[in-house]
């Protein structure tokens, strides 16, 4: 695994992102850990996180694009502290765009806050976790409004490889199928396991609800 995906997982617990417990989804499951990428809220919290979206985008998709795409509300801060990274690390400037929930008619007028788009255009999606896929359901077709534009892939923070609501993919998988563009995430639920487990950082008594939990509703 690489090493950014180790300090990625340490921070996302260190933030206080990723918690280990008893949880009830939106979904009604009943989950041994959960992640609120809300708890990001620090200048120094969102610069790394820029950061391990940046090493991510750019070991799945390059740098061959134009815009990264955030979509509203969450999205915003996550599009522009990447777009900060990407143009730190690897000296490329990436345009940050957002819709608006409410088109503006004066001024900076349109749906889009940010960079607008045009034929041609190349653009990745950034989103904090991805469970059901009904944001890119939102998102795709404003997207598609701008013009001939390309999506690239979806990147998320992490992958929870667990069944949809009805199917037995993945969401990143689902939306793969329906959509025909890649989606990632900086690490899957696997890798968190495997590397906190060999660190000694989850007991017995915690593994053995989290192997149940993914004997029910994970993904092959």
């Amino acid at each position: 695994m690489e090493a950014y995906k180790q300090e990625f997982i340490d921070f996302m617990i260190e933030s206080d992102v990723l918690k280990f417990g008893d949880f009830t989804l939106k979904s009604g499951r009943k989950s041994p850990f959960f992640m609120n990428a809300g708890a990001y809220v620090t200048g120094s919290q969102l610069h790394k996180l820029g950061q391990y979206y940046a090493k991510a985008i750019h070991d799945n998709y390059g740098d061959d694009f134009d815009i990264l795409f955030g979509p509203a509300y969450k999205g915003i801060p996550l599009g522009v502290a990447t777009c900060i990274a990407f143009s730190e690390l690897y000296g490329k400037e990436i345009k940050y765009s957002s819709n608006r929930k409410e088109v503006k008619d004066h001024g900076d007028t349109g749906i889009l806050l940010g960079s607008k788009m045009k034929d041609g255009d190349k653009v990745v999606i950034i989103e904090d976790v991805t469970t059901s896929g009904k944001s890119i359901e939102e998102t795709f077709p404003i997207i598609k409004e701008q013009g001939d534009v390309e999506i690239i892939g979806l990147m998320v923070s992490l992958n929870r490889m667990e069944k949809g609501l009805t199917t037995n993919k993945s969401a990143l998988d689902e939306i793969k199928e329906k959509y025909g563009f890649d989606a990632n995430a900086i690490v899957t639920m696997e890798e968190v396991v495997e590397y906190l487990s060999s660190k000694n950082k989850l007991d017995d008594e915690l593994m053995s609800r989290i192997d149940a939990y993914y004997e029910e509703y994970g993904v092959k």
